[in-house]
C-alpha cells in the first residue's frame, strides 16, 4: 500500500459522518478506525460502518457510553452481531468480523489472540490389498466363531461404514439380501438407517450374518459394552506387513470407496466446494430415495 493511499485513507476516516449515523455515533466510529493502523479507503470505509452501527445501537438500545472499553467489549459485540434489527445474516457475520478486527487493534486487552486450535483430519482409507489381507487373517483365525466375528467386522466397517454402536448391535438377522443387493438395517442409535453393502463383501458378510441368526455379528453379548471390537482387531494387527486395524478407517474406506463411485470429487471440483458445511443444508430438503435406488447408485447390486 502506498503512502497516498494510506493518506487518502485517513482523510477520509477523519472526514467521516454519513446522515444515517448519529453524530456521537460517527465520532466513536472515527476514533477507533483511526487506531486500527494503515488501511486503504475501502477498508477504512467497512470498519468506519461497522462501527458506526454497533455505536448507534449500542448507545441507542443499550444506554451505554461511546467508549471503546464499552462498546468494543466482546459481549456488547456479540449481542449487536446477534439482535441488531434489519440485517441479514451475511451482514451480521461481516459486522462482527470487521469489529473483533478493530477490537484487537484498539482494546487488545479485551480480547487476546484467538490461539489455533488443530484440525481434527479424515482417517486414511485402507487400500484394496490391505482389506484383502484382513479379510485373509480373518479366513485363518483358530476357531469358527472367530473367523466369522472377525470377517464381520471387516466387511460392516469397510463395506457398510458402520462404527461404534452401530457396528456392535448389528445382528446376523439384520443383514439380508433385498432391493436387488445386500443391506444392513441399523436399529436405534443417533441414526436408525438401512446401509446397502458394497458387492465386494456381499459373500463374506452373508456367512458371518448366517453362522451369527440371532446373536451380534462382531459376538459378544451386550452391544453397550465399548470394547466388543477389542479383541478382533487385535487378532487381525501386524499380519503380513499390514498396519494396525482401526475401525474408523474402516469407515473411512467405505466413505472413500462410496464417493468414488458417486464421482463426489468430480462433483466438488465442478461446483469450487472445498468445505463440505453447507451440504448438510442442500441435501437435508432432497428426496434420499428408495432403498432400491440407494442399493444400485451405492454400489451395493448382486
Amino acid at each position: 500500500m502506498s503512502v497516498a493511499e494510506i493518506a487518502d485513507a485517513a482523510a477520509y476516516i477523519g472526514r467521516w459522518g454519513p446522515p444515517s449515523v448519529s453524530p456521537p455515533a460517527a465520532a466513536f466510529a472515527r476514533e477507533v478506525t483511526a487506531r486500527c493502523g494503515d488501511l486503504d479507503r475501502e477498508r477504512a470505509r467497512n470498519l468506519l460502518w461497522a462501527a458506526g452501527k454497533l455505536a448507534d445501537y449500542a448507545i441507542g438500545c443499550l444506554g451505554l457510553d461511546p467508549a471503546p472499553q464499552a462498546l468494543l467489549h466482546p459481549s456488547v459485540i456479540e449481542r449487536f452481531a446477534a439482535h441488531s434489527p434489519g440485517l441479514s445474516q451475511p451482514a451480521r457475520r461481516t459486522l462482527r468480523t470487521n469489529l473483533r478486527f478493530i477490537s484487537r487493534h484498539v482494546v487488545p486487552g479485551l480480547r487476546p489472540a484467538d490461539q489455533p486450535l488443530p484440525r481434527e483430519r479424515a482417517r486414511p482409507p485402507y487400500s484394496a490389498a490391505e482389506i484383502s489381507g484382513y479379510l485373509a487373517l480373518a479366513a485363518a483365525q483358530p476357531t469358527a466363531a472367530r473367523r466369522m466375528h472377525a470377517t464381520g467386522l471387516v466387511c460392516l466397517g469397510a463395506g457398510a461404514g458402520l462404527i461404534r454402536g452401530d457396528l456392535r448391535s448389528v445382528r446376523g438377522t439384520g443383514i439380508s439380501c433385498r432391493s436387488g443387493g445386500v443391506v444392513v438395517t441399523v436399529r436405534g442409535g443417533r441414526a436408525p438407517r438401512v446401509v446397502p453393502v458394497l458387492a465386494r463383501y456381499h459373500e463374506p458378510l452373508l456367512e458371518s450374518a448366517a453362522f451369527a441368526g440371532e446373536h451380534l455379528v462382531i459376538g459378544g453379548r451386550d452391544p453397550g459394552r465399548r470394547n466388543l471390537a477389542s479383541p478382533l482387531t487385535a487378532s487381525l494387527a501386524g499380519g503380513a506387513g499390514l498396519p494396525a486395524l482401526d475401525t474408523s478407517r474402516l469407515r473411512a474406506t467405505w466413505l472413500a470407496d462410496v464417493a468414488q463411485i458417486l464421482g463426489l470429487a468430480t462433483f466438488l471440483r465442478a461446483a469450487g466446494i472445498t468445505c463440505s458445511q453447507r451440504l448438510g443444508d442442500i441435501t437435508a430438503a432432497l428426496d434420499p430415495g428408495s432403498e432400491e435406488k440407494a442399493v444400485a447408485l451405492l454400489g451395493g447390486q448382486r
